[in-house]
């Protein structure tokens, strides 16, 4: 069995699966450079939120969530015509990183289907210690459950679900933590039950959140998640608005492998393209709607 048909038998019994050794260092470290790229160039921004809107005019960011290896995760699971809608750097800096609190992303993604794959890869080690993901089995056959408000104490989405639910959840299938090596992948339903801890270690976890969807599937939300990223095959007519890619520039991502000519490959914007509101503002206004509970609007 190989290792994308073992990971299939984990998800359908039990919402998640770990493919280990999927990215290798050198495209590792280009990501822990744009991370710090980021939090240099938005030091009022906490590191949990580098959300996906910072980044759309970023040719690196594509770069990463087009790689062939994690899309070929993604077809394996949503078949041949794929996209991008979201890929959010959740990074928990040493001794204070914020937590997530128990929910279900499908929860926070107005999707028509919910036709969709989480995909996440570890930039850094993470561990119990650091706050990795933690996931209930089986889960995923639970309905979506509208999250509750949580602006009490910090955590990274503002709410949580019913804690009544994790509980039942919790003491009939326990509670699995997703331990994980730099460059492995985890992936998980959008109905799944999971949560991170916080940080207090000395370490700094960081992961790359990213969301995939068939293309047949169509995006609902008011001001969020535009315009996706084609990463395979072909979009369907009158379904979502696919953006060109968008063009290496030093002003807008690192120097990273293959930036040289990046910009001649099909697809890529041109020189002159109106570029729209700016990321800070989009980035802004996702973590106001989380913090109002109104993101899947």
């Amino acid at each position: 069995m190989s290792d994308l048909e073992q990971a299939a038998a984990d998800y359908e019994e039990h919402g998640f699966a770990i493919i280990r050794n999927v990215i290798p260092e050198d495209l590792l470290k280009d990501a822990r450079s744009h991370v710090e790229w980021l939090a240099a160039k938005y030091p009022e921004l906490r590191p949990e939120h580098f959300h996906h809107p910072l980044i759309r005019n970023d040719a690196f960011w594509v770069r990463l969530i087009s790689d062939p290896r994690l899309v070929d995760i993604g077809e394996h699971f949503l078949g041949p015509d794929l996209a991008c809608f979201t890929a959010h750097y959740i990074c928990k800096p040493p001794y204070d990183g914020q937590p997530v609190l128990w929910h279900q992303d499908g929860a926070y993604w107005k999707l028509a289907p919910m036709n969709a794959l989480t995909v996440w890869l570890a930039i850094d080690e993470s561990t119990t210690e650091n706050g990795c993901l933690r996931m209930i089995p089986g889960s995923h056959k639970l309905p979506l459950h509208k999250p509750n408000l949580c602006t009490d104490r910090p955590n990274m989405l503002f709410s949580e679900v019913d804690g009544g639910l994790v509980l039942e959840w919790a003491e009939a299938r326990g509670i699995v933590d997703i331990e994980l090596n730099p460059g492995d992948i985890s992936i998980h339903h959008p109905h799944l039950l999971h949560c991170s801890e916080a940080n207090t270690s000395p370490r700094r976890r960081c992961g790359l959140d990213i969301g995939y969807i068939a293309t047949s599937t169509r995006i609902e939300s008011r001001g969020l998640y535009l315009d996706p990223v084609l990463v395979r095959g072909k979009p369907v007519d009158g379904i979502n608005n696919y953006r060109d890619l968008p063009r290496y520039s030093p002003a807008e991502t690192i120097a990273f492998a293959g930036h040289e000519t990046w910009n001649d490959q099909p697809g890529v914007a041109l020189a002159d393209a109106p570029v729209g509101e700016t990321p800070e503002v989009t980035t802004e206004r996702m973590i106001e709607r989380l913090k109002e509970g109104t993101v899947a609007h």
